[in-house]
Order: structure tokens, then C-alpha cells, then sequence
């Protein structure tokens, strides 16, 4: 997959990465939550104790004895105070992946106290004339004021599954069998890769990606085919996919239509499904090696594949699978293998990089905040032995070509890039992995990914005068024969 763009390597030795994509920090505004209901503060609600109102029973006489109406006595009690008890909304999340706010918890609404036995008899009118004293009926103690329906509790907002978990680290186990079997080497590698890839090697699915993505196949075609090929292409086909970033980016830029993709490991696979269901559009997916392609022959318009050749242990046998796949006069563009060169210096720089950070963070004033703890740089150091396993070849240009000739293609062409950007470019992705990533900002991504593309403008130019073979990059485009 993508390993060549300007970002950070795998630790122990260099890597091809992409530039690091600004990060998208989508701002929603979220609702306030409903505004907490202060409850009336109750003066004790003493229900108004079934207020016989003191009455004193004359002593069998008729005395004019004013009897409070116990039942008539026009006792107002005081309302409980209606509380607009407004049901809360569920507050909107403020980021897709992060949960909605809880709503502000209920109030308990209670009824105002009823007025006092005092103030009752304020209100009881006085008859000039009583009647005879009857036994006063018991007051019914007033009704309780019924609780407000409890305001519902917001539905929870789903919050999205996370693209992949992270892979579970590589034991010396793993490295150990890798070493005897290249096939589960592969597949062990980029199936513990597929979760953090794109993370990883700073792969996007943006501008800056798109950009890329259609200049390397631009510089890799030649001016030629571009005036003489319409775009976009009706199929392709991208082996050995990764995480879909060549293809998916291809397709954005308007290269290409339909995708099918291809990776012998599964976990690669699904990846590659899920960033292009992000990006709104599905992709039909096959769990195989480039040399066994599960494909009918021609069936595509144009195959790619960007840093993966050099991974495949039979290169010539690929690239006849891939000229069947293809209909006559389809073409394959492979762009990002490592020269022979080129790997050789990009690795020296990076394993002096490497060994000289890790070296500085480690004194004690850099070491809090630029230091990678002990258990990560082992980790990376296992991931980078395993990665030794799973990079088989370097490529010379001219041999390269005339390994696709041997595999019958034709209208071969051969494309190198990247010589300042890879010397300046190796330091900086493996510093960049060596240390804490909180330590580095956005300015600092800036300022790598500016640098890589000035020094790529001026390596366009050297390469007018300078050979092939020293440059790190090197693509190769060619079609299948027509009858």
C-alpha cells in the first residue's frame, strides 16, 4: 500500500508514509440543556392538618357560638404553583463520536404549603344568626398534590463504531514463524496493520491525497497517454489495495469508475470497504495474492497498485496475472517501489535518525515531553523486524522493465521520482515516529508536508540530467497486446 508518502515511518527502520492531512474537527454546536426547574421551596407542606378550626363546644347551651364551617369554610389552599415541567430534548452530540450531554436532572416538583390554620379562619364568615351547633364532620384531609410525570430521560445517541480496533502488538512469536513462512508473514503484517494503516502513514482521503494519488499516476503514464487515454476508465482493479488509498483517491480525482479491490489479507480488505462507504460510494472486494487473482480474463480497463510489488514474492508471475485480467489494450499503472538505490540510503538515514532521537529524548530534560515510553519503541521495533520480513525486492528501472516485457506486456514505460525529498523526507517520518506525537503540532505537519513538496519540484528538475537509478521512487505503466 501507500508508503510513500512524505510521513512517519515505522520505528527501527524507514518506511513509506503519506504527508499528515489537517485534521478535521467538525464543530457541531450542541443544545443547551433544559433549564434546571427550581422547585417552590416548601415551608414545611404541612397539609392543613384537617383544621377543626379549635372549635369549643358550648356546654350544652345554645350559646351563640360561631363554629367555624369546617367543611364550607372557604379554604383556599395555595395552588400548587404549576411548574412548566418541560420535557427535556435530547442535546445534540457535538461530534459524531462523542455521546450527547445527559439532560439536567429532573425536578422533583412539589406543591406549595398550604396557608395556616390562622389565616383559614380570616376567611370564614361569621352568620348573625347561628343555627344550633351540630357535631362538625371530620375534614377530609386534602388531596395530595399529584408528582408531575417524571420528564423523560434523553435517547442515547448512537455513537459510531470506531473504523478498527487497535492491532494486537506482534510477539517475538509471530516475528519468529514470519521468518518461515513469507505467505503468513504477509498476511500476519497487514492484517495487524489494516486498524492503524491509514492513521499510520498519514493517509487521507482529501485534496492532498487526491492530488497525489493523480499526480503519480500522471508523472508514471507520461504526458502521451494523457492526451490519448480519455478518463475516466470504466473498471479498475487495484491489487494488493492496503486500505483502498490509491484507488479510492483515483476514483475522487476522476481517473476512474468503477472499484474492485484486492489485498491478500482480510483485515486489509475491509478497510478498504469502509473508507469508500465514508466516501459515499461501495467497492466489491477479494481476499487474494496478485499472483492467483480471482477474476475472470478481461475484465478491467485499467489495474494499479501503489507500493506493493515489492512485497509480492513472484513480481513476474503478478504481472501475467494482471495482463489476463485486463481486456486487450488495458492498461496497469504501479507507482511508490522502492529503488535499489534508493532503499539502501532512505534505510541508512533512518536507522541513524532513529538511534540518535531515541537517544536525546531519553536525557531528562526532554524525556517527559518528548520521549516515547519503553513499551512502544519495543513494539515498533518487533512491527519494524516484521516489516524486514514482508519487503522482498528493490528494483533496478531498466530490469524492471524488462521483467514486464518477460510477462508480455507492451508500450512498456519506466518513471523515477524523489531524490532531495527522500534524503530530507527519511529523517523527518522517522523522527517523527521516534518521538511523542502530542509533542508535534499541526505546524510541524505544515511544515514537512511543504517541504517535501518544494524539494519533489526540484527533484523534477534533476532528474533531467541526473540517472534513474539513484532516485527512490520508480513506477511502471504498460497494456496487454491487442489480438
Amino acid at each position: 500500500m501507500d508508503e510513500n508518502l512524505n510521513e512517519p515511518t515505522t520505528p527501527g527502520r524507514p518506511e513509506r508514509a503519506a504527508k499528515k492531512s489537517a485534521p478535521r474537527a467538525s464543530k457541531a454546536t450542541a443544545r443547551k440543556a433544559p433549564a434546571k426547574v427550581t422547585p417552590a421551596t416548601p415551608a414545611k407542606a404541612t397539609p392543613a392538618k384537617a383544621t377543626k378550626a379549635k372549635v369549643t363546644p358550648a356546654k350544652a347551651t345554645k350559646a351563640k357560638v360561631t363554629p367555624a364551617k369546617a367543611a364550607t369554610a372557604k379554604v383556599t389552599p395555595a395552588k400548587a404553583a404549576p411548574v412548566k415541567a418541560t420535557r427535556a430534548k435530547p442535546a445534540t452530540p457535538a461530534k459524531p463520536a462523542m455521546p450527547a450531554k445527559p439532560a439536567a436532572p429532573k425536578a422533583a416538583v412539589s406543591a406549595a404549603p398550604v396557608r395556616k390554620a390562622a389565616a383559614v379562619q380570616a376567611l370564614v364568615s361569621l352568620p348573625p344568626e347561628p343555627e344550633p351547633v351540630p357535631e362538625p364532620e371530620p375534614v377530609s384531609e386534602p388531596e395530595p398534590v399529584s408528582e408531575p410525570e417524571p420528564v423523560s430521560e434523553p435517547e442515547p445517541v448512537s455513537v459510531p463504531e470506531p473504523a478498527a480496533s487497535a492491532p494486537e502488538p506482534v510477539s517475538e512469536a509471530d516475528v519468529e514463524r514470519a521468518w518461515k513462512d513469507n505467505r503468513l508473514a504477509q498476511v500476519l503484517y497487514h492484517d495487524w496493520e489494516a486498524g492503524t494503516y491509514d492513521e499510520k502513514w498519514s493517509i487521507s482521503f482529501d485534496e492532498r491525497c487526491i492530488s497525489y494519488a493523480r499526480d503519480r499516476f500522471s508523472a508514471v503514464v507520461g504526458a502521451e497517454v494523457l492526451r490519448t487515454e480519455r478518463w475516466p476508465y470504466a473498471r479498475c482493479l487495484e491489487i494488493g489495495a492496503g486500505t483502498g488509498f490509491f484507488s479510492l483517491n483515483l476514483r475522487q480525482a476522476g481517473v476512474v469508475d468503477e472499484v474492485h479491490v484486492s489485498d491478500v489479507s482480510a483485515g486489509m480488505v475491509e478497510s478498504a470497504r469502509r473508507n469508500a462507504e465514508g466516501l459515499g460510494f461501495e467497492v466489491q472486494g477479494a481476499v487474494a495474492g496478485a499472483e492467483e487473482l480471482p477474476y475472470d480474463d478481461d475484465t478491467f480497463d485499467l489495474v494499479v497498485g501503489h507500493a506493493v510489488i515489492h512485497h509480492i514474492p513472484d513480481v513476474e508471475a503478478a504481472l501475467r496475472e494482471v495482463l489476463r485480467v485486463l481486456r486487450p489494450g488495458g492498461r496497469f499503472v504501479i507507482a511508490g517501489e522502492p529503488t535499489r538505490i534508493g532503499d539502501w540510503y532512505a534505510r541508512w538515514l533512518g536507522r541513524a535518525t532513529w538511534e540518535l532521537t531515541t537517544a536525546v529524548t531519553r536525557l531528562s530534560p526532554l524525556r517527559e515531553k518528548w520521549a516515547r515510553s519503553q513499551e512502544e519503541l519495543d513494539a515498533s521495533s518487533r512491527a519494524a523486524a516484521l516489516e524486514a520480513v514482508v519487503d522482498l525486492h528493490t528494483f533496478v528501472p531498466e530490469e524492471l522493465a524488462a521483467l514486464a516485457e518477460r510477462a508480455g506486456a507492451t508500450r512498456i514505460r519506466v518513471q523515477t521520482e524523489e531524490l532531495l525529498a527522500a534524503v530530507v523526507g527519511w529523517p523527518i517520518r522517522t523522527f517523527e515516529a521516534a518521538v511523542n506525537p502530542e509533542a508535534l503540532g499541526w505546524g510541524w505537519a505544515s511544515f514537512a508536508y511543504r517541504s517535501w513538496q518544494r524539494l519533489s519540484a526540484l527533484d523534477r528538475v534533476l532528474s533531467r540530467a541526473l540517472p534513474d537509478s539513484i532516485f527512490y521512487n520508480v513506477g511502471i505503466t504498460g497494456t496487454k497486446p491487442i489480438g
